[in-house]
């Protein structure tokens, strides 16, 4: 506590400052702050508060007012982000939070981010200071939501570019699904939305994020097999890996029906038509019927109806019964593309050695010499394939609905 006389002195001094602060043009404000930022970074509650004789929320509330009427302008944006930041991360700053809160600054901060022409440097600031806010508590979380902050994230998201600005942003929606029982399935579909980004490392972040939240939230949510599915198509080994990652995880929840069913239709041609690159067009290509992402989202169906029929009896009885044997022979005639014909192989190879009455089944289909190297080496019996085997493949009639479980080996 300071001596009755050196407080008078310390707010003689904040009220010239603050007067100074007020009659100040942009320059002179932006030196200001330029110097408060330099100072004053890194101190605690009761520093700032010694600085401006225990008032320091009325710089706080000039930075936000002034912060709100110029950002369209971008001029000084970065300097007043940063200037807020110094209240935001000081230890024990609930009351500048409130006071920010008070002062309408969410609202700016969310009308920054959602203003096109705002720079992604600033973006990343605002987005900053809405997820120290968020990790304040409820109440923050919550304004943030009823001010439509989900659906601005979310499409600041999805229109950056730029990976610190999609980390930030994931951040932001991470916590806000978290400790928010009120818009916690908001934040959720707006996940599920951004699944459909155009941005490897974007879906990535996604999936990540649906993965750490998913058992905090039941049901899952039907509209999330198919743009997770759509993820198989993915040319980027890592998007593949987390979407492998996350169906893993769906296995256990309501959605598991809707998913192997799609699973399974996936091994035959999607109806929806996919243009061509051009670098796929060829003489060398012409045997490819359809684009190479069909080929690697088939190829990506039957790795996973393999893993997940690995894990557990019930969830292979359930294959068996949607017609995997069928779809699993015919995407093996589907010459074109090797790995698929190799995925579809392996996968059958699991169920035949598993379940006698598909080995009866698939050897009636495949005639007896194919059989034989098919089980001598399924990895590599695309390449002993001809084309009327494969046609023969492709129309086979296999259809195992009622399941007779003679054994079951787990092959993990």
């Amino acid at each position: 506590m300071l001596p009755a006389g050196a407080q008078q002195a310390v707010v003689g001094e904040l009220r010239l400052f603050l007067q100074d602060w007020d009659e100040a043009g942009q320059a002179a404000r932006s030196r200001i702050l330029a110097s408060f930022v330099s100072h004053s970074s890194g101190k605690g509650v009761p520093d700032l508060e010694l600085q401006f004789g225990q008032a320091a929320s009325l710089f706080l509330t000039r930075i936000t007012a002034w912060t709100r009427l110029t950002y369209m302008f971008g001029r000084c944006l970065h300097l007043q982000l940063k200037a807020l930041g110094v209240f935001f991360y000081a230890p024990n700053n609930h009351s500048y939070l409130t006071e920010f809160l008070e002062a309408g600054g969410i609202m700016t901060l969310l009308e920054i981010l959602a203003w096109k022409p705002t720079k992604e440097e600033n973006k990343v600031e605002a987005l900053h200071l809405l997820n120290s806010l968020s990790n304040a508590g409820r109440r923050y979380k919550e304004f943030i939501c009823e001010s439509y902050g989900v659906g601005i994230v979310a499409e600041c998201f999805a229109l950056s570019k730029k990976v610190e600005t999609q980390k930030t942003a994931r951040a932001l929606l991470e916590s806000l699904a978290h400790g928010n029982p009120k818009f916690q399935i908001q934040v959720y579909k707006a996940l599920i939305g951004l699944l459909s980004c155009t941005s490897p490392n974007g879906q990535c972040l996604v999936l990540q994020t649906l993965h750490g939240i998913q058992a905090t939230i039941k049901p899952a949510d039907q509209s999330v097999v198919e743009p997770l599915l759509n993820l198989l198509r993915s040319l980027h080994p890592q998007v593949q890996i987390e979407a492998f990652e996350l169906i893993s995880e769906l296995k256990h929840y309501e959605v598991r029906p809707a998913l192997l069913k799609s699973l399974v239709e996936l091994l035959k041609s999607p109806k929806q038509d996919v243009q061509r690159h051009k670098i796929l067009q060829g003489p060398e290509m012409s045997k490819m019927t359809e684009p190479l992402p069909v080929f690697v989202q088939q190829a990506a169906a039957a790795k996973v109806i393999r893993n997940l029929a690995q894990s557990g009896e019930e969830i292979s009885n359930e294959l068996l019964t949607l017609g995997v044997v069928h779809h699993l022979l015919y995407a093996m005639g589907k010459q074109g593309h090797a790995d698929t014909q190799r995925q579809a192989s392996l996968a059958l190879e699991y169920f035949v050695r598993t379940y006698p009455k598909v080995e009866e089944h698939a050897h009636r289909c495949m005639g007896a010499a194919l059989f034989e190297s098919f089980m001598c080496n399924p990895e590599d019996i695309y390449m002993k394939i001809d084309a009327s085997q494969a046609e023969i493949l492709q129309s086979n009639d296999v259809n195992i609905s009622d399941v007779e479980k003679v054994s079951f080996i787990n092959n993990e």
